[in-house]
């Protein structure tokens, strides 16, 4: 028999898919001690699921949505007004209204009630449908509840419900309703409290927002609310607002708005008592939930009714360090430019690569994971003075924000006085390559001045990496994983091998001296961006080039041109093949692959698909190419780069002449212009040959996944990413998984993608935002930290992922990061902006080289600029005007 209603009383979480979110969370309420919920019941799926279940003239209309795409309003706003009209239209069968008469006469016919919608993918834990569906209070008899159950149904297909499913990916056909009937609180005050503070996502911070009457003012945005924020039972802050209308009830149903009298419009709502009263019954709540929530209230007769409790969504998770201490944690994400959530195989793989002893795990991890990202923990750093020192000056090259947000903290001389000590923290990181023999190496590559020293170590590491693709080519299983971590070990060596973090600090330290030193001698900034344009080696501005090598085979053949307009990804060298003049562009592309095919966006995750998996990530910055340059611009770049790099370089020298002691000053410039372009262009080489180990170890990884899947164990072979490294270990020496996990972790994944990581945040889960220091920055430009000098107009373009990519001649380039894999977008490109960066990232080195004025460290950049919109990006002093 289909269950029709549900009291209160019979509702618990097992009831989800019956009651949805709203309902199986009262239902759990309504049997917590100390916590009073007013009486109800829901009005299940099972009956909405009649009303619908054999509609025709419904699932019609649902077919049409089907096919609208979440920016056609007109559309959705036509079908669903009809669909709403087609629900509210239908009688409600007698076997669901006698079992909702039985429940209304055993709470009162005559009472006033509440009715609100609660769907099935509203106030979970991943997505909050807030505000979705209709609510509609103070409704007495019968009949009327009758009417306003229908009318929740139909606000399923409300516009913006609807457009929410269609940008959410949910289905209209699985998002069932239920109807939550509950009874009235004629409240004299009422509002929300969230168990963390919703501003800076504080975990020990309880905010409690109030105002008189009903609630409904507060959350429709008539009045200002008081705002009570209390820290650990006591009462850190109060914010009285001027109140001056309320929501009542009214006796014969329906609810009016009302002036609140002069003098009780600036009174504080709840007294002191009241506002700690609810802060505990709060954290009742949320220990019983085991998560922040989102909490409605009201006061009726000096006594507190929950009237909903939702978990807040929008909180970065943070690490799970239960010790007591105060922890600090900084985004490595942000440090390595790729802010996306990454799977679990590739967290783990990249954290391999920074263990001291990878085949186990040590208790004082070097990095932290949370939400799906890297995070250092600078609590020991912090609390030791030397330490301290040593990490604000690193952030105030490498990150301004993280700089400033590091010193508001610092502030709090409480905060800082509980810190942990243990860790490894930041300093490890950056020291524990640090070596004498990697100084003596350093000043040994710097005097000698050698260039070929660069094409040696590049050439040697080729070889290896040749080398190693033969090598593990036959392994497999235990064999395969104990070799993995063997190379991890040698690939840290190698990446860190004195002799080229020498030619890293080499180039770095000439590029330092000449900024510094022209802008003393001759008043100019950013000296060395000029001077390093097609400086030779550079793996990263080379792949951009080479790409348009490509373009200039693919131009030759109009036939492989308009397939490029809608290339397949499963078949592409097979239809290739097919093609007049396929093969010489198959033959250059495979050339292309065979040294970039390592490559791809967000490369530091292992998981992610390389350019080698899925070649058609470059056909779109092929056709741009195509379509803004002439043929041969590939030598026709580098050597205008070479010329205006010679050019700059005569004419400083040529100034410097002129100064005292300039014959001098020229001779030394001269000389570190040449360290400049000898080894500057290597700072892009290590990443290259890390991600080239990468694909050696995903493809091997990849054949045991097949192997899985042949014998059941996995459903497709990308489900290992789902897994950490030393899960999939096990997994492959057992042959035996838990599926569940892999569903689970999926589900995790999509919630992490949709997070945006903090640059900074505390163990009390606080996100720390620092900002810029004003300086030169115009009133209402965007500051950000300059990277590559110059200033250009142009139009915006807003790109968030690389596929996504149509640019055009003179536009500017604005995006959330930029790695190596966006190098072939920069040819095309005038100036960039990105939302994450710093002086020595991969984006800034060839910007510079490529001669783009650039920005980096913009936040919201890619929500505060508009495709399209006119912008001015200055280089020199680090902002950007909306033009």
């Amino acid at each position: 028999m289909n269950s029709y209603v549900l009291g209160f009383w019979e509702i618990d979480k097992t009831k989800l898919a019956m009651v949805g979110g709203k309902g199986a969370n009262l239902g759990e309420l309504s049997g917590l001690t100390g916590i009073q919920v007013p009486e109800g019941f829901c009005v299940t799926t099972e009956a909405y699921k009649e009303i619908i279940g054999n509609n025709e003239e419904f699932h019609s209309l649902l077919d049409q949505l089907f096919l609208l795409k979440a920016d056609n309003r007109e559309g959705i706003g036509e079908i669903s007004a009809k669909i709403r009209k087609v629900i509210e239209g239908t009688a409600i069968p007698k076997g669901i209204d006698i079992e909702i008469t039985r429940h209304l006469a055993r709470l009162g016919e005559k009472n006033a009630y509440a009715v609100r919608s609660s769907a099935t993918a509203e106030d979970l834990p991943t997505a909050s449908f807030a505000g979705q569906q209709d609510t509609y209070l103070n409704i007495i008899g019968k009949e009327a509840i009758l009417r306003y159950i229908s009318r929740c149904w139909a606000s399923l297909f409300t516009d913006r419900a609807v457009t929410y499913r269609i940008q959410n990916g949910f289905d209209h056909r699985k998002v069932l309703l239920s109807v939550v009937i509950q009874r009235m609180v004629f409240p004299q005050a009422a509002g929300i409290m969230f168990t963390a503070d919703p501003i800076t996502s504080n975990r020990k911070v309880v905010s409690i927002d109030a105002s008189f009457g009903l609630g409904e003012a507060l959350v429709s945005g008539l009045v200002n609310a008081d705002i009570y924020k209390v820290r650990e039972g006591r009462i850190v802050d109060k914010k009285i607002s001027a109140k001056k209308l309320a929501i009542y009830a009214l006796k014969e149903g329906g609810t009016e708005e009302k002036k609140i009298e002069a003098e009780r419009q600036n009174m504080q709502t709840l007294t002191d008592e009241q506002i700690l009263q609810l802060e505990r019954m709060g954290r009742t709540i949320e220990a019983y939930f085991g998560r922040p929530q989102d909490i409605e209230w009201c006061l009726d007769e000096n006594k507190f009714f929950i009237v909903q409790s939702r978990p807040i969504t929008t909180l970065y998770p943070i690490p799970d360090v239960q010790d007591g201490k105060n922890h600090v944690y900084m985004s490595f994400s942000h440090q390595q430019m790729m802010t996306d959530a990454m799977k679990p195989l590739g967290l783990s793989f990249f954290e391999l690569g920074f263990q001291d002893k990878p085949e186990d795990k040590p208790k004082e991890t070097l990095l932290i994971q949370a939400g799906g990202r890297l995070f250092s923990d600078l609590a020991r750093d912090l609390a030791s003075p030397v330490r301290r020192m040593i990490v604000l000056a690193s952030m105030g090259k490498i990150d301004p924000l993280v700089l400033n947000a590091l010193k508001s903290l610092m502030k709090r001389k409480a905060f800082m006085k509980s810190l942990a000590r243990s860790g490894k923290g930041f300093f490890s990181m950056g020291t524990g390559y640090f070596s004498w023999a990697l100084v003596i190496q350093a000043i040994k590559i710097y005097r000698g001045n050698d260039g070929s020293l660069v094409q040696t170590l590049m050439s040697q590491n080729e070889e290896y990496i040749r080398d190693l693709q033969q090598r593990i080519a036959n392994l497999s299983g235990e064999k395969l994983f104990a070799f993995i971590i063997e190379e991890l070990k040698r690939l840290k060596e190698a990446m860190y091998d004195p002799k080229s973090m020498g030619v890293v600090y080499a180039g770095s330290l000439a590029l330092s001296w000449i900024n510094k030193n022209m802008e003393k001698w001759l008043g100019e900034k950013s000296a060395a961006d000029s001077l390093s344009k097609s400086v030779a080696n550079n793996v990263t501005s080379e792949m951009g080039l080479a790409l348009l090598d490509v373009a200039d085979v693919v131009r030759q053949y109009p036939a492989v041109m308009k397939y490029f307009q809608h290339v397949n990804d499963e078949t592409f060298f097979e239809d290739l093949a097919k093609l007049e003049g396929g093969g010489a562009v198959s033959h250059a592309i495979q050339a292309y692959l065979e040294k970039y095919g390592r490559r791809c966006s967000g490369e530091i995750d292992i998981t992610r698909p390389r350019f080698s998996e899925q070649p058609t990530a470059i056909v779109p910055m092929i056709l741009s190419n195509i379509k803004n340059f002439a043929p041969n611009a590939h030598n026709a770049i580098f050597e205008q780069g070479l010329l205006e790099a010679k050019q700059k370089e005569q004419d400083l020298l040529n100034r410097l002449e002129q100064l005292p002691g300039g014959k001098q000053k020229a001779k030394k410039t001269k000389k570190m212009i040449s360290r400049l372009r000898n080894f500057t262009g290597y700072r892009e080489y290590p990443k290259y040959l890390m991600v080239g180990h990468y694909w050696s170890f995903k493809q091997a990884l990849l054949k045991e996944a097949v192997k899985l899947v042949q014998k059941g164990v996995i459903r497709e072979k990308e489900d290992i990413y789902y897994l950490s490294f030393a899960e999939l270990r096990e997994v492959v020496r057992t042959n035996l998984l838990d599926y569940s996990i892999i569903t689970k972790r999926k589900e995790e994944y999509e919630v992490y993608e949709k997070l945006t990581p903090p640059r900074v945040m505390t163990s009390e889960g606080e996100v720390m935002s620092g900002e810029y220091e004003p300086g030169n920055i115009p009133k209402g430009a965007l500051a950000g930290i300059p990277v590559s000098s110059g200033t250009i107009e142009g139009r915006a373009r807003v790109i968030l992922k690389m596929e996504d990519a149509a640019i055009e001649e003179g536009d500017i380039l604005v995006t959330t990061f930029t790695d190596p894999s966006w190098t072939p977008m920069f040819v095309s490109i005038k100036g960039l902006v990105t939302e994450v960066g710093g002086m020595m990232t991969h984006g800034s080195v060839v910007a510079r080289e490529y001669g783009l004025p650039a920005v980096v460290g913009v936040e919201n950049a890619t929500r505060l600029i508009k495709d399209g919109q006119r912008i001015r990006v200055n280089g020199a002093e680090g902002y950007v005007e909306i033009l």
